[in-house]
Parts: C-alpha cells; structure tokens; sequence
C-alpha cells in the first residue's frame, strides 16, 4: 500500500504550465485522493493572468498568498464586480460563475485555490497552451 501523501510542497508534484503562469496541483484526487475538492498554488508572473473563464459546476475559493492584482467576479446577473486584491484576501467564485484574476504588481503573485467539487483542473488539460512541468523543475512556491 502507497503511504497516503498528507503533506505536499508545490515543488514536489508536477505542475500545469501555461503562457499566463502555473497551477501546481497539491491536493486532489490524483495527488492525494481528495474526492469532495481540489486545488493548488497558482504562480502568476507581472502583467500577466488568466482571462475570463468558468468552472460549470463547481465553486472556486481564491486566496492572495503574495503579490497584488485585479479579480473580477460576475454577478448573477452576468456583471463584472471587480476589486484590487493584495495577500490576505479570500474570494468566493460562486458555482459556474465568470471570472478573471491579473497580476498589476511589479513581482509574482501567488494564489491558492479550491475548487469543489473536484475536476475543473483537468479541462485545463485541453488548453492550447498546457505543458507540463515535471516536480523539482521550473518557478516553484
């Protein structure tokens, strides 16, 4: 029996690349066997960030660990609500809402996030731009 991984350092586990930054997977149910949630640290280098998506289905918890930057979330109604965020700031991406996240400082933002349930993390896959970045290898938390 593989001994369960309770305790997980983004620098030990592969993470997603993409032209805006990385998502290092540290708990779900590929990683741990998490099966109600999933999430990781996001590297977001300055000026950069991911444009406005959705997860169908799930709900999204944002936490500012480093750095500052833009986040906008929709409303019910489909407006944008859009706040400057800095570390320390949680955001709630309701289920299936839009949202975006910009890095507007001059170094990286890092972020962790959660979403539940488990599974947007693997359409990131289909991206045109997904590479992998294999453990001990690249910018790392």
């Amino acid at each position: 029996m593989t001994k369960p991984n309770y305790f997980v350092y983004p620098k030990d586990v592969e993470a997603f690349g993409f032209d805006w930054g990385q998502l290092s997977l540290t708990i779900g149910p590929d990683t741990n066997g998490a099966s109600r949630f999933s999430g990781g640290v996001v590297n977001l280098p300055s000026g950069q960030g991911h444009t406005r998506h959705n997860h169908p289905g799930a709900e999204e918890i944002i936490f500012v660990i480093a750095g500052e930057g833009q986040q906008m979330v929709e409303d019910e109604l489909g407006n944008p609500i859009i706040a400057e965020v800095r570390p320390g700031c949680t955001i709630y991406v309701p289920e299936s809402r839009f949202h975006s996240t910009k890095n507007t400082g001059g170094g990286p933002m890092q972020l962790f996030v959660v979403y539940s349930p488990s599974g947007p993390e693997r359409a990131l896959r289909e991206l045109p731009d997904f590479r992998i970045i294999p453990p001990g290898t690249g910018r790392r938390a």
